[in-house]
């Protein structure tokens, strides 16, 4: 299983068919608005399965019913495709999924109706949530969900090699500890991504990052980000940590659900993975260990975008408040293994679903992704980069991102 998160393809211009690169695409908003007491209204998702299409369209019929308009939910088979067309082609849907990861893109070619203000509620999401869908210091669009990496470990594995609860690594040195304790030649102590958004994690936690907080600058060449890496390195050069690939599966859970590893880093789309397809593998998933300068995760979101060109703009932002009402939200979560977009959901999550605690712990100091116009090639080029760590120089590694980003920023996305 692989969630939607990983999945989705980079916000490349091509593949958006120029729907969120063009500085003036989307920007004639001025189609009359639709004030009628019925309206019809379509909403475009890019579902990870059969349980969050339901889930939507169950919600979505429930405020349809109460209002007395009508909802059509499409989940596409191609996200960025689809909406990208339908942009372009002048008849997009009203309401639809929008990722951090190319929310910038769609914001810069001005493709969404910006109406986080309208939100009573807008505190309720955490500032990193607010700042992944902000564009030009304006709240645009609020986060239906969001993720947030752990480290989950194998229960029988742990067990067998002798560690207990007391083992459980808090900081970088019982992390290398327990993971060379864990390998051996069938298993995999750690197993992790090849890419800044699961690798990221250390350089977070070590105190550094890709740009400074306003991401007007890039920061990649720090000494932080460099301890990072070395960190990172030393534990591939050992073989106590692995990438997927090394051990033949395609992502974390895959490796831990198969028991290639004894853990992994993974996000909270783990849980459903492990419940579908490997049930019989006990796991445990546990805040990741401090660094050197603390805490840190990384957390991904997804907002309910609403079309700059929609003719329900009223509508469709009270259909939105009612996929983010508090209980609302928790049904989502429920139905298909997200986090609640809003801190005040957080706790009742966290009581309701114990086993989860850690993923909802993050929410609070978890770092979003880059969400710079045009900066998806860059980033590709980092994680390619970051796939050849074990006989690579950090340094020169950082030093390339460096100037790769200083120059996708000079030249405006």
């Amino acid at each position: 299983m692989m969630n939607v998160r990983r999945a989705a393809p980079a916000a490349l211009c091509g593949a958006l068919l120029l729907a969120g690169c063009s500085s003036n695409f989307g920007s004639d908003s001025s189609s009359k608005q639709d004030s009628g007491g019925k309206q019809h209204l379509t909403v475009m998702i890019g579902s990870s399965g059969d349980a969050e299409t339901n889930a939507v369209k169950a919600a979505a019929a429930a405020w349809a019913k109460k209002t007395g308009n009508t909802v059509t939910v499409t989940p596409a088979q191609n996200l960025d495709q689809q909406l990208g067309q339908a942009l372009a082609g002048g008849k997009p849907p009203d309401v639809f999924y929008v990722g951090s990861n190319t929310f910038a893109n769609y914001a810069k070619g001005n493709s969404l109706y910006p109406y986080g203000d309208q939100l009573s509620y807008q505190d309720d999401f955490s500032d990193s949530l607010r700042k992944s869908f902000s564009y030009n210091g304006k709240f645009v669009c609020a986060p239906k969900d969001t993720s947030t990496l752990a480290l989950a470990i194998n229960t029988d594995m742990w067990k067998k090699a002798g560690l207990t609860a007391a083992d459980y690594p808090t900081t970088w040195p019982q992390l290398e500890k327990v993971a060379k304790k864990l390998t051996s030649s069938k298993t995999t102590g750690l197993v992790v991504d090849a890419s800044y958004n699961e690798l990221g994690v250390f350089m977070k936690q070590a105190g550094g990052w890709i740009t400074n907080p306003g991401q007007t600058a890039m920061t990649a060449d720090s000494a932080a980000n460099v301890e990072a890496l070395t960190y990172v390195k030393k534990l591939l050069k050992e073989g106590a940590l692995k990438f997927p690939k090394q051990v033949d599966t395609g992502w974390g859970g895959e490796a831990l659900g198969t028991q290639k590893a004894a853990m992994t880093i993974e996000g909270n789309w783990l849980t459903g993975a492990m419940q579908s397809d490997y049930p019989k593998v006990g796991y445990k998933v546990l805040s990741l260990p401090d660094g050197p300068a603390g805490k840190g995760t990384l957390s991904f979101s997804t907002c309910w975008g609403v079309a700059n060109k929609s003719a329900h703009h009223d509508a469709a932002v009270d259909l939105v408040k009612a996929f983010t009402a508090v209980p609302q939200e928790l049904s989502f979560a429920g139905a298909y293994g997200v986090l609640p977009s809003r801190t005040s959901a957080l706790a009742a999550y966290s009581e309701k679903y114990p086993a989860n605690k850690a993923f909802a712990d993050g929410a609070s100091y978890g770092q979003g992704p880059v969400t710079i116009p045009g900066f998806s090639k860059v980033l590709a080029q980092f994680d390619t980069d970051l796939s050849g760590l074990a006989t690579a120089d950090p340094k020169t590694i950082l030093s390339s991102l460096q100037k790769n980003g200083t120059a996708a920023l000079k030249s405006g996305g």
